[in-house]
C-alpha cells in the first residue's frame, strides 16, 4: 500500500491497529520471558499495555521521534473519540491513543524495525 493512501486514514484507524500491534508485543516479550499460566501473564501485561503505561512511555519518548512520527502522534492524540479509559485521565488516555496510532500508522508502512525500537524502550520505561 502507498503511503499517500495510508496518510489518508483517520488517527483511528491507526490507533486500533496499533492497540493490536503494541498489545501483540507485549505478550510476546512476556511469554518469551516466563512460562506461566495465562492469567498471570494477562496481570503482568496490564503493567505494559494499559493507557497509563502508555501515557508514560510515549512521553518519554517524544524527544526520540521524528517530526513526521509526532505528526501522526498528535492526530491520533487529538482525535474525537467516544471512549474513555476506566482506570487512566482523560489525557492519558488521549496520549496512549496517540502512541497507539503512532504504531498502527508504523505497521502499515511495514516499518517493524521502529516499532521494535519503540515497544522495546516502551518496555524499559514501565519496567524501570
Amino acid at each position: 500500500m502507498e503511503e499517500s493512501v495510508i496518510r489518508t486514514y483517520s488517527p483511528g484507524t491507526f490507533a486500533f491497529l496499533g492497540d493490536a500491534v503494541y498489545s501483540l508485543c507485549i505478550r510476546e516479550y512476556l511469554a518469551r520471558k516466563a512460562n506461566c499460566q495465562p492469567d498471570k501473564l494477562h496481570r503482568k501485561s496490564v503493567r505494559f499495555v494499559s493507557a497509563t503505561a502508555q501515557a508514560k512511555a510515549v512521553t518519554a519518548l517524544l524527544p526520540e521521534l521524528s517530526e513526521e512520527e509526532k505528526d501522526i502522534y498528535r492526530r491520533g492524540k487529538n482525535a474525537h473519540t467516544q471512549y474513555t479509559a476506566k482506570n487512566a485521565t482523560k489525557k492519558e488516555y488521549h496520549e496512549a491513543t496517540g502512541f497507539e496510532a503512532l504504531l498502527g500508522w508504523l505497521y502499515l508502512l511495514e516499518r517493524h524495525e521502529r516499532i521494535d525500537e519503540l515497544v522495546e524502550k516502551a518496555i524499559e520505561i514501565n519496567e524501570g
